[in-house]
């Protein structure tokens, strides 16, 4: 009688009992907004001006970081693709840098135009650093 509402009978392993691990592979992102206030409040702490130049989507929008040297180029942060994403930190937000050195500022903007007319709900973060700081996961691909 106890089987048939649910609950198991003496000794057996509950059904739900190998599902609460993989709860927490099921867990999203954390919000956009949230990650970019989060990553900016992380530069200012160290001393790095950084600002929205684009707010898009609150809750998914993708987030592109574009690194000002201070000399007339600079350095972009891409999302990196869904294979650089491994089942260990599936959760965590990894960037590649594209392309993978610094070029001249024009460069990046049109770059940037380009996401922009492809997605519109993207984000658009810009540090100034002329060390080239930006405290961004990267992806290894």
């Amino acid at each position: 009688m106890a089987a048939s509402i649910g609950v198991p009978e003496s000794g057996s392993t509950p059904p739900w009992s190998t599902y609460v691990p993989d709860r927490f592979n099921l867990m999203s992102r954390l919000k956009s907004s949230i990650w970019v206030a989060g990553y900016l409040r992380r530069c200012q702490g160290e001393g790095i001006f950084g600002a929205v130049r684009r707010r898009g989507a609150e809750e998914a929008g993708a987030v592109f970081v574009k690194v000002a040297l201070m000399d007339g180029t600079a350095m972009l942060f891409v999302p990196a693709p869904q294979t650089a994403y491994d089942d260990s930190h599936s959760l965590e937000r990894a960037f590649i840098q594209s392309p993978p050195k610094a070029v001249d500022e024009p460069t990046v903007e049109a770059r940037l135009a380009k996401e922009i007319s492809f997605d519109p709900d993207v984000w658009i973060v810009e540090i100034e650093d002329r060390a080239g700081r930006h405290f961004l996961d990267l992806a290894k691909i």
